[in-house]
């Protein structure tokens, strides 16, 4: 979430919100009293307005997949999209939808503690969908430049609409004190007194997480807001060129896209439906984000001694990085064994990675010298894709940071060292494993490596990791990788390239 500026388009986001708790509560609002008028409120053309006793077709799709999430813990990215297609909502109502699903679900903790300081009740005793009503008409007052009225009015509809006028009544009321001040106000008033608990309200994140950015930053503040901000940012999207099916100029015609700031095999996209292009229907591209781009190629690249023939994709759904690999490892003449736990997730590498030279086994990766297929010390190269929080991914997955918990730390860690141990005992001496988490929480990236590094220090070699993410710079201070939303535009990957040596 971010504060509205007069030359914004309608719905757009402000800077970031979030975070659970608030510091010191101001005097309530005043109760009724007409909602103040919103820079540049005349400005902006009006969102589609519906029937007066129904929200207009893009509230309603917005709501009903905060409804979803908060119901069946469903995965807004993935509802979306399906609903806006089933009821045939396209073009600027949309991207509407869009906003107001994924910039509520984004800044729900500071939304959450700004109608929690103006209702007369604690937030928990709300009925959840008469909640999630509330949350809606909060984004649209606080967050884009929707007019207030419209804004309460289809709130009040919706709630009125699921629950009745009693509900419609408390909306009403809790709104009109909602719009009584700016964001900016709001955060300043309710902030806690440290700088990084007012970043975290700021900026939508709960404050473990922030205060996690903050250590991998190095306590820097100042790039801790940028990274903060560039988290409820919207990602461009970027495809792969796999290579020998196309090349990335070639794609580049096809789609009228342009190249990627740091793969060789990116383009980035203007807009539009990346499944719909034929390059991704024919499965001669697939969408990746570059930072998954890069450190897949930086496995496929490091320098190793030796034969260069077999390799292992730990940790292989949903088969982005898998396909990348196969792709590459066809044109060295190599293969790839591709391990998935689950069904589901190793029937999307399969489709992933069609007719290239990829055997897809389902099992656990934990299982090498265990498994048949998956003896050890036999592959030359490694990569452990390892199972995280997915803190390096928020900007993607607008719930996420309030469905994680730091308690869900302590297993995924060890998962981590588990899988990573099982990497190492399938590399051959003199080949390279690929460390690599979607997260740049420290527990997870260089805590494990050095736990790996004390546990077999006779065995296993750093290597740097960092020119072969090139041209990326701000990568850390090495031998590991630290790729940032904020530096460059990819979601935030660490890698750590590891040689066995005995």
């Amino acid at each position: 979430m971010a504060p509205r500026s007069a030359g914004r388009a309608r719905g757009a986001p402000r800077r970031g919100a979030g975070h659970v708790t608030s510091g010191r509560r101001p005097r309530r609002p005043g109760r009724g009293g007409r909602a103040p008028a919103r820079r540049g409120a005349g400005r902006a053309s009006d969102p589609p307005h519906g029937p007066r006793d129904g929200a207009d077709p893009a509230r309603r799709a917005a709501y009903d997949v905060l409804r979803a999430v908060a119901d069946r813990d469903a995965y807004a990215n993935l509802t979306l999209p399906r609903l806006l297609t089933q009821r045939q909502i396209t073009g600027r109502d949309a991207a509407f939808a869009t906003e107001l699903c994924y910039g509520a679900l984004r800044g729900q903790g500071t939304l959450d503690v700004i109608l929690a300081e103006s209702s007369s009740r604690s937030l928990e005793r709300v009925d959840p969908p008469v909640r999630d009503a509330l949350r809606l008409g909060a984004y649209q007052l606080l967050c884009t430049r929707v007019p207030p009225h419209a804004a309460v009015s289809t709130a009040v509809a919706l709630a009125r609409s699921e629950r009745g006028a009693g509900a419609a009544g408390f909306v009403n009321a809790v709104l009109r004190r909602v719009a009584e001040r700016d964001l900016d106000a709001w955060v300043a008033a309710l902030a806690p007194p440290d700088e990084l608990g007012r970043l975290a309200l700021a900026h939508a994140h709960p404050v473990w997480i922030a205060a996690a950015i903050s250590e991998a930053l190095d306590g820097d503040l100042t790039e801790t807001a940028r990274a903060l901000a560039a988290n409820n940012e919207r990602p461009a999207v970027h495809l792969v060129a796999l290579p020998g099916r196309i090349d990335r100029d070639q794609l580049v015609a096809e789609t009228d896209g342009e190249p990627g700031s740091l793969s060789p095999c990116a383009v980035r996209l203007p807009g539009g439906a990346p499944g719909d292009l034929p390059a991704v229907a024919g499965h001669r591209a697939a969408v990746q984000d570059e930072g998954s781009q890069l450190v897949a190629l930086a496995v496929a690249n490091a320098r190793l001694d030796g034969a260069d023939s077999r390799w292992l994709d730990l940790c292989a759904g949903p088969g982005g990085k898998a396909a990348l690999l196969g792709a590459v490892a066809r044109q060295r003449g190599a293969g790839v064994v591709a391990v998935e736990v689950s069904a589901h997730r190793a029937r999307l590498v399969r489709s992933s990675v069609d007719d290239l030279p990829v055997r897809v086994i389902q099992a656990d990766g934990r299982d090498v010298g265990r498994h048949a297929d998956l003896p050890e010390g036999r592959f030359d190269r490694v990569l452990v894709d390892a199972p995280c929080t997915g803190l390096g991914a928020l900007r993607r997955r607008p719930e996420a940071r309030w469905r994680r918990a730091e308690a869900d730390l302590a297993g995924l860690t060890a998962l981590q060292r588990e899988l990573l141990t099982a990497g190492l005992r399938a590399v051959r001496p003199g080949g390279v494993l690929g460390y690599v988490t979607c997260s740049p929480h420290r527990d997870e990236t260089s805590a494990v490596v050095e736990w790996a590094r004390r546990e077999q220090a006779d065995r296993i070699e750093l290597l740097d990791a960092r020119p072969l993410l090139a041209p990326a710079a701000g990568l850390g201070d090495g031998p590991t990788a630290q790729l940032w939303p904020h530096r460059h535009g990819a979601d935030a990957m660490f890698l750590a390239l590891i040689r066995r040596s005995g």
